[in-house]
Formats: C-alpha cells, sequence, structure tokens
C-alpha cells in the first residue's frame, strides 16, 4: 500500500538529519511503515527506510525507559512514605482536661493541704 503522501517519508527523514524529532513526530514519524521504492525517494539516501525505522526504535525505547524510571521514582517514594511512616512516633494523644474545674481544683488542693497539716 503506497504512502498517502508519496513525499512523508522524505521529509520525515529530512527532519530527522536535521535533529528536529518533534516536528518528525508531527508529521507522522512513528506511523511511517517501509514501502516499496522508499530508498529510492530521495537521491544520495538509500538509507531513507532503515535510519526511519531505527529513529522509531530509539523512540520506543527512550520512552520506555521514561516509563521505567517514573515507575521506579514512584515506587521509591511510596517505599519511603511507609518506612517514614513505620518510624514515626505514635500521634500525641490530646492533653486530658482536668476532671475539675480550676477553682474547685484549687479548693480540694487547700483541703487536702489543711488535712494533711493537721495529721502531721
Amino acid at each position: 500500500m503506497p504512502h498517502a503522501d508519496p513525499t512523508l517519508p522524505a521529509r520525515l527523514l529530512q527532519l530527522v538529519l536535521d535533529g528536529d524529532l518533534d516536528a518528525a513526530l508531527d508529521a507522522g514519524l512513528m506511523d511511517y511503515v517501509p514501502q516499496h521504492g522508499d530508498a529510492d525517494l530521495l537521491p544520495g539516501h538509500p538509507e531513507l527506510p532503515a535510519r526511519l525505522l531505527q529513529t522509531q526504535q530509539q523512540l520506543q525505547r527512550a520512552w520506555a525507559a521514561r516509563a521505567r524510571y517514573r515507575h521506579r521514582s514512584q515506587r521509591l517514594a511510596r517505599r519511603a512514605a511507609e518506612r517514614d511512616a513505620r518510624r514515626a512516633p505514635p500521634a500525641p494523644t490530646p492533653a486530658l482536661k482536668p476532671a475539675l474545674p480550676p477553682a474547685a481544683a484549687a479548693i480540694l488542693a487547700r483541703a487536702k493541704a489543711k488535712a494533711s497539716g493537721k495529721t502531721a
């Protein structure tokens, strides 16, 4: 099946050779499938099909490596958070309110002091 745009492979190779991979991707680099006669599209560049396929493979490997790196980073962050959670001291319990209001506690304290003073 011939390319819908017969100049597409030549344009893709030119973009790849210029180092403009973003433009090559936008133009359809990853959808390129070699066809009979592609090697003759650009005079002096019989490597056109092989070079485009090689570039596709390099990009796919780079994207796979980036995905592995991101997954690894997420996994390490999750493990660090779990480890930190295990190492963290237990959450402090809220301060308990005294059973008596302050005025009643003061009266009780005076009464205890007075009672202990009588027995001594």
